[in-house]
């Protein structure tokens, strides 16, 4: 590794599976950085540090189902910050909020329960992937639905060429990823 920097490692160990789940898809499977302890732990690192800074430093981390789930849970564990789920709709318990999004066929809906997060807490969005930025978009709105304001967006991976990370940015939400993929 003392040859390559942070996100060229990542990167190096992101598996690329062609033609899934649709052909001509390119692809980007995370599981390898989750696999081998080394990887994971300099992946859970590079938000660590960053997430350390206090002009940075959420009160509360909230993740994207399923894999912001992963990574978000192991980076509010380091940061000693509690961790809220926004989960796919039908799977929450108590009272939600719940916020519907465009995917390339179709719709989506995500929830939150309605006491995930208080008025003016501060929140970190996190996501393994960034593609049309629906998801993230969709998090967005529910946790500002709650009165919370959401500091950053962050994931592993941005996929610019499917416009995503610019709608994100576009809508006044920072983000912050790690490794970018031309190409679809």
């Amino acid at each position: 590794m003392h040859d390559l920097n942070v996100n060229d490692y990542l990167k190096s160990h992101i598996r690329t599976v062609p033609d899934w789940p649709a052909p001509g898809v390119q692809f980007r499977d995370i599981t390898p950085l989750l696999q081998d302890p080394r990887v994971f732990r300099v992946l859970i690192d590079a938000f660590v540090h960053r997430y350390m800074d206090p002009a940075l430093r959420p009160d509360v981390v909230a993740g994207l189902d399923a894999r912001g789930f992963i990574l978000g849970s192991v980076v509010a564990y380091e940061l000693g910050l509690g961790f809220v789920p926004i989960r796919k709709k039908g799977k929450l318990p108590f009272t939600t909020v719940e916020e519907t999004y465009e995917l390339e066929y179709g719709s989506a809906t995500v929830e939150l329960h309605t006491d995930a997060v208080k008025p003016g807490q501060r929140v970190l969005l996190i996501d393994d992937l960034i593609a049309t930025g629906g998801t993230m978009m969709a998090g967005k709105k529910l946790l500002e639905k709650l009165g919370a304001t959401v500091l950053e967006g962050a994931a592993i991976v941005d996929l610019p060429e499917l416009g995503g990370s610019e709608r994100i940015q576009a809508s006044g939400l920072k983000l912050f990823t790690l490794v970018s993929f031309e190409g679809h």
